[in-house]
């Protein structure tokens, strides 16, 4: 009797917190249908992975195809090279420009002028709202044959050197773009966990004596690392997203070895050449390699301690 009671109860108390919270709960229904209608829906596209695509007879009408198409990606001779260019350009990304927006983070932090940090803020903003294609054309003006960039270069080591067409020097072109362009914007979580750090631990810290370094080490890093462990765990579930939009306008016939990966690959083989069903298998790929690596970095999260995202 007790526990059918309880069991009876629970759904009157959720109901009356769903009354008690209605107009909460109706704040998040767009939110959800745009998940529901942009994200989940989709998801019924996947089967094409699976068959022969013809866009005139439809999903359910088209042949089925198994996993031919897997077969036919894993056995692509240019399979070896996607994943290297892929991995290694994900690196970078982690090693380079992952740190950016914690130390930015942490040098704004340092600012005594409120009203001087908040201009700095806004100025380091800006450049996350320029279209990639701007950024690039800027490239393509600065380090052109004719560029300033390019003049000064050669003019200093006696050299030429072509940065747009040259392999050696495509990545790191890649990643400035990224650390210029997104940095400043990256720093808006950082800067909001620091915010949240116990200002009397830096005021303790004082009175024993601590260096400004020693705080930073020992008060604000620890403060924040479980907000950088967060955004590493979500981060390894994009690491096969290199974005084909700022690597095709980057690429050329020169530095093509280097700049193909995954995306520019699932660009050209669905939108270019019309094979939807291989560009879907190569997509789909890619996003159980992406969970696997979240559900991995996530479980090593909670083994170091962290409580990870879920």
């Amino acid at each position: 009797m007790l526990a059918s009671a309880k069991k009876s109860r629970k759904p009157n108390r959720a109901l009356a917190h769903i009354v008690r919270d209605r107009w909460l709960y109706a704040l998040a229904i767009p939110g959800l249908l745009y998940f529901l209608v942009f994200k989940y829906a989709p998801m019924y596209g996947i089967i094409i992975a699976f068959k022969e695509y013809v866009p005139f007879l439809g999903v359910n009408a088209s042949k089925w195809a198994g996993l031919k198409w897997f077969n036919y990606f894993f056995s692509n001779p240019a399979f070896s090279r996607l994943m290297g260019n892929t991995l290694l350009l994900s690196f970078y990304n982690i090693v380079f420009f992952f740190p950016m927006p914690i130390i930015l983070a942490l040098l704004l932090n340092e600012l005594r002028s409120q009203r001087y940090k908040k201009l700095m803020q806004t100025f380091l903003y800006v450049p996350h709202f320029i279209s990639i294609v701007i950024v690039v054309s800027i490239s393509y003006v600065m380090f052109g044959s004719t560029g300033i960039i390019t003049k000064a270069v050669q003019q200093l080591t006696g050299t030429s050197v072509n940065f747009l067409a040259s392999p050696q020097t495509f990545r790191p072109m890649i990643i400035g773009q990224t650390i210029w362009k997104e940095t400043g914007w990256g720093t808006i979580i950082f800067l909001a966990a620091l915010a949240g750090v116990d200002v009397e631990l830096y005021e303790a810290a004082m009175c024993d004596g601590a260096s400004r370094l020693r705080q930073l080490w020992h008060i604000t890093l620890p403060s924040i690392r479980s907000t950088i462990v967060l955004l590493l765990v979500l981060r390894m579930g994009s690491v096969l997203d290199t974005g084909y939009e700022h690597l095709i306008l980057m690429s050329n016939a020169m530095n093509r070895a280097v700049s193909q990966t995954f995306d520019v690959f699932v660009y050209q083989q669905g939108i270019q050449q019309g094979q939807y069903s291989y560009a879907t298998a190569v997509g789909l790929f890619k996003a159980v390699i992406s969970v696997t690596l979240v559900a991995l970095s996530n479980h090593l999260a909670h083994r170091l301690g962290e409580p990870g995202l879920y």
